[in-house]
């Protein structure tokens, strides 16, 4: 019977360091998938995301990209982005000259712009970011296994660059950790459908300290998450948890519960005084050099 054989490379995302950070699996040259087989590779391989990576289908881009978790496709995320750009450059699939490029995703371009190729830093430019609605704290607190007293005072709210993610700001890193979501608790406040996981953190004197779990995603706890940390920066920013002023940089700590220790980087942009945009950085390391064989 006649097969098919696809390469991919397995990185460490928001990190300098082998097996610390968030995994990835890029399959730098997906054309002949479909969609059930890129959703069958991304739970088998059963990373937090997987990247599957496509000629560009406009002059602009670079390359398209198609990003599954464990159980569904995703219009955007951090990881894979950062990662799939760290993959690009070093496949020689990227000029040695240029300075950045444009990935096409589900949500649109997504510009990256590049800091460094040694060692490797990237920033994404994090698509449109918008509020949602306001949740009960206490029920949040009491979906985290955590007291509402534990929480600080400003709302549990949902905020999101493509992927909505509810927002829970406790006062301290040790509450952050001691936090057991209650799945079905999730689902009866935030169903997938209105969420696709929930954000606790704690400020912190450069940024947060947080965690995030999207269970309803088939992602239990999240090593790091991208996508988050745009809205992050705007949550912070708009309940006065961070400076308003141009060119703040804000460090994301995560997946350091699950001794995967990520840093995420966020540079905010305002313009007169209203937050214009965030760029989202990070390095990645490659790990894994593999193949899968299909049918």
């Amino acid at each position: 019977m006649p097969t098919r054989t696809y390469d991919y490379l397995g990185l460490d995302v928001f990190t300098g360091t082998a097996f610390e950070g968030n995994p990835l699996a890029v399959f730098p040259d997906a054309r002949g998938l479909s969609d059930s087989e890129m959703q069958t590779l991304a739970r088998e391989l059963n990373l937090s995301e997987s990247s599957f990576v496509f000629p560009p289908s406009t002059p602009e881009l670079l390359a398209d990209l198609r990003i599954f978790t464990p159980g569904v496709e995703v219009p955007f995320a951090g990881h894979p982005t950062i990662g799939t750009a760290f993959a690009l450059c070093e496949l020689g699939r990227v000029p040695a000259d240029a300075a950045g490029f444009v990935l096409g995703e589900r949500i649109g371009p997504v510009p990256v712009r590049l800091e460094s190729r040694e060692p490797f830093s990237a920033w994404l430019r994090t698509p449109p970011i918008s509020f949602g609605p306001i949740y009960g704290r206490a029920d949040c607190a009491a979906a985290l296994g955590l007291s509402v007293d534990e929480l600080l005072d400003t709302p549990a709210r949902a905020a999101g660059a493509g992927n909505p993610f509810l927002f829970v700001a406790a006062r301290t890193p040790d509450a952050v950790d001691r936090a057991v979501p209650d799945v079905a608790a999730i689902e009866r406040i935030a169903p997938g459908s209105a969420v696709t996981g929930i954000f606790v953190f704690a400020p912190s004197a450069g940024g947060a300290y947080s965690r995030m779990f999207a269970p309803l995603a088939g992602v239990p706890e999240d090593p790091a998450t991208g996508s988050a940390t745009g809205p992050l920066a705007a949550y912070m920013a708009e309940y006065g948890l961070c400076e308003r002023r141009e060119g703040l940089r804000l460090l994301n700590e995560q997946g350091v519960k699950m001794r995967r220790r990520s840093t995420i980087h966020a540079l905010l942009h305002f313009s007169g005084g209203t937050l214009d945009h965030v760029e989202v950085g990070g390095s990645a390391v490659r790990v894994i050099r593999g193949s899968v064989t299909l049918p």
